[in-house]
């Protein structure tokens, strides 16, 4: 593939301009309504990551098994599963907006019932509705904004997996230090559900629906997609679900037990696994960097070194035993990889792997595919753990499981891109 074949012309005749093809919208309205859905992409992120850093003394007040903190820590994604598909569906006939502004609510919702729980039961419960909501923004979002940024689709999931990045980043530093402050793990919870809460409101008012409701079939073009399959489940997205499947799998596995790894193994402080931990969002603040790249190269090769990355990256961190200044670096790299390179190139490449009627079905099966096993990957990794040591987990979970997405990705055929130069 050249390297011309690599900018996404998906919508837009030769001779035309991005903007032409957009609804009228002010740039300053563009600018602020982006700036809305990257932070509220940023809180989602928060909502999800700080209950890791927190999970030692969750289980402590509970009594709640390795296993069963394990799958609290991912059973979010089961949430984010179920809403994949049904979203995408009724992306593609209402309004991104409606379901971006009640997903962004749900999520809130959820996130600030989880103190509440009682127990194992109502907090798994609510873990996965917090999921659910945080499905639906996922496939609003990327759909949203895959069709207004058509030119540019991998840069503008990057800069929305940089708020992302910020949001690992920082929620671990600031849900450890408002447990210390209030000596309770239940503040940080309350507090980044309000932020969701009040970010939705703001949306209502400053998001415009000339952001969020651009079609590209609204675009007269001289471009025609025959040479692409008609379906939008066709042999490349099935390639890159698998390859999503095994990523999901692989990193929220490694994400959701790192810092008990760090603790219990490492004999790390609560404050050195969170900076650890925030590492690893410093790493993917390199998604800006990784999408831009993904708009420019093989995006199914760059695909492929990132997961040969994550598996030496893995096989360092949990053969070396290394210390808090080296694990750090380790944890840096995994972000880049993990988050900054595969997660938003896994992204634009299932929504340029099907026509442009069809992006929000694509979104959808992205969110499905990569969250759905998700959900039980800190079940396996905790019972791996349990059965093996920590050392042997990380082996088959973080190491060699990604190597199963790289022969997925083998299957990908980037000339049957929609941004494919015919």
């Amino acid at each position: 593939m050249t390297h011309a074949a690599q900018v996404d012309t998906s919508a837009v005749p030769a001779g035309e301009t991005q903007e032409s093809s957009r609804p009228s919208i002010s740039r300053p309205m563009i600018g602020m309504g982006f700036l809305l859905i990257v932070l509220s992409y940023m809180v989602n992120a928060m909502d999800r990551q700080v209950f890791p850093p927190l999970l030692p003394n969750i289980r402590e007040e509970y009594g709640f098994s390795l296993e069963q903190g394990g799958l609290l820590a991912t059973n979010f994604t089961l949430g984010m599963a179920l809403a994949g598909l049904p979203a995408g569906y009724l992306l593609d006939r209402f309004r991104r907006k409606t379901v971006l502004l009640a997903s962004i609510v749900i999520y809130s919702l959820g996130t600030m019932a989880t103190p509440l729980a009682t127990g194992f039961a109502d907090m798994t419960l609510y873990r996965v509705v917090s999921g659910f909501g945080e499905g639906m923004q996922s496939a609003a979002i990327f759909a949203a904004m895959g069709a207004f940024f058509v030119h540019r689709r991998g840069l503008a999931f990057g800069v929305i997996g940089l708020g992302y990045s910020v949001g690992v980043f920082i929620a671990p530093l600031i849900g450890v230090q408002l447990m210390s402050m209030h000596g309770t793990w239940h503040s940080p919870f309350y507090l980044f559900g309000a932020a969701g809460l009040l970010i939705a409101a703001a949306s209502l008012f400053l998001v415009k629906t000339g952001l969020t409701e651009h079609s590209v079939e609204k675009v007269v073009s001289t471009k025609t997609y025959e040479y692409m399959p008609a379906s939008a489940y066709n042999r490349n997205t099935i390639a890159l679900a698998v390859h999503s499947v095994v990523s999901g799998v692989a990193i929220y596995g490694f994400l959701g037990l790192y810092p008990t790894y760090l603790i219990t193994s490492l004999h790390y402080t609560a404050g050195q696994a969170a900076l650890a931990m925030s590492f690893l969002g410093f790493g993917g603040m390199l998604a800006v960097f990784g999408g831009w790249l993904g708009d420019r190269v093989n995006q199914r090769n760059l695909l492929i070194l990132s997961l040969l990355a994550v598996s030496a990256i893995s096989v360092c961190i949990y053969e070396t035993q290394a210390g808090v200044g080296v694990q750090c670096v380790f944890a840096f790299l995994m972000g880049a990889f993990g988050l900054g390179f595969i997660y938003p190139n896994t992204n634009s490449a299932m929504q340029r792997a099907v026509r442009p009627s069809q992006i929000g079905r694509a979104s959808g099966l992205f969110v499905t595919s990569y969250y759905g096993p998700a959900a039980f990957s800190g079940l396996l990794f905790a019972t791996l753990v349990d059965s093996l040591g920590w050392d042997q987990a990380g082996l088959l979970q973080v190491t060699l499981l990604p190597l199963v997405g790289v022969a997925a990705l083998a299957f990908v055929r980037p000339s049957q891109f929609n941004n494919a130069v015919r």
